[in-house]
């Protein structure tokens, strides 16, 4: 397993980072397009599809990024719009988590709103994405991604270290407030070093700061949402696409919540990565 986990991260972190830097964001838009199509056709399992069925849901997906796509190069500000709706989104998404969590189970079974909330989940974070890219360039979509993979590695460690205390036990097992405390501390350490060098004005600084410790609070919530999907539908791993990794969903569903929310204060509070 770890030797296929080395394996795959070796042949797609060089191509991701290729992406981010050195593609044109046309082209970035079209590499995280087939991330997040992939995604919707792991989803379509999720939404209990046939087989076929999900093949038409991920080309569905792919329509609503175009359109998205287009929206955005005609009405920039759009994009402020419809991922401010994706926030707000995220506020049922925790009841849902802290309901199921309390053995009161209110996701429905329809096959259809389960497809109508994967396209709250995709849709958004490949806009919020793409609009990093397009308006303050790749490093702003390396910064995000760094943050939430520090988070995770700080909830990882600290879990193992001194995990005694449960998160969210019948959504994920393994989660513990340990965990949470170890996920921000260490990002909180990452922002403070990164603001110090690129934000020198105290003003600015807090702001952000709380801003990416909300962004870390809500790719906790993107996890835990897609683990209880994974628990209400049967499966352990969204697909085995990512030898080693699971799927490509078990890859990005803290993004699913982050980005949106990140691009929204990035926004709102005039900051330039």
């Amino acid at each position: 397993m770890l030797k296929q986990r080395i394996i795959t991260a070796a042949l797609l972190i060089p191509f991701v980072m290729w992406a981010i830097f050195f593609a044109s964001t046309d082209v970035w838009a079209i590499v995280m397009g087939g991330f997040v199509s992939i995604a919707a056709w792991e989803w379509g399992a999720m939404c209990l599809l046939p087989t076929i069925h999900r093949y038409s849901y991920a080309c569905f997906i792919a329509l609503c990024l175009a359109g998205s796509y287009f929206l955005i190069q005609s009405t920039p500000i759009s994009a402020l719009y419809l991922l401010s709706i994706a926030c707000l989104w995220w506020l049922i998404a925790l009841f849902f988590v802290i309901a199921y969590q309390k053995q009161q189970d209110y996701l429905p079974n329809s096959r259809l709103v389960r497809m109508i909330i994967g396209v709250l989940l995709l849709v958004p974070a490949w806009m919020g994405l793409f609009w990093l890219k397009a308006e303050q360039g790749g490093h702003a979509v390396f910064f995000l991604l760094l943050l939430i993979w520090i988070a995770d590695s700080g909830a990882y460690f600290a879990g193992r270290r001194f995990g005694q205390r449960k998160l969210a036990v019948r959504v994920s097992p393994g989660k513990t407030w340990e965990g949470v405390a170890g996920a921000l501390v260490i990002s909180i350490l990452f922002v403070i070093a990164y603001a110090y060098f690129k934000l020198p004005e105290l003003s600015s600084i807090i702001p952000f700061l709380l801003l990416c410790i909300f962004t870390v609070f809500i790719s906790i919530l993107g996890d835990l949402l897609e683990s209880l999907f994974k628990r209400k539908t049967g499966i352990k791993d969204s697909s085995q696409i990512l030898p080693g990794h699971g799927g490509v969903l078990d890859r990005i569903d803290s993004l699913t919540s982050a980005a949106p929310l990140f691009v929204v204060g990035l926004i709102y509070l005039g900051v330039s990565l």
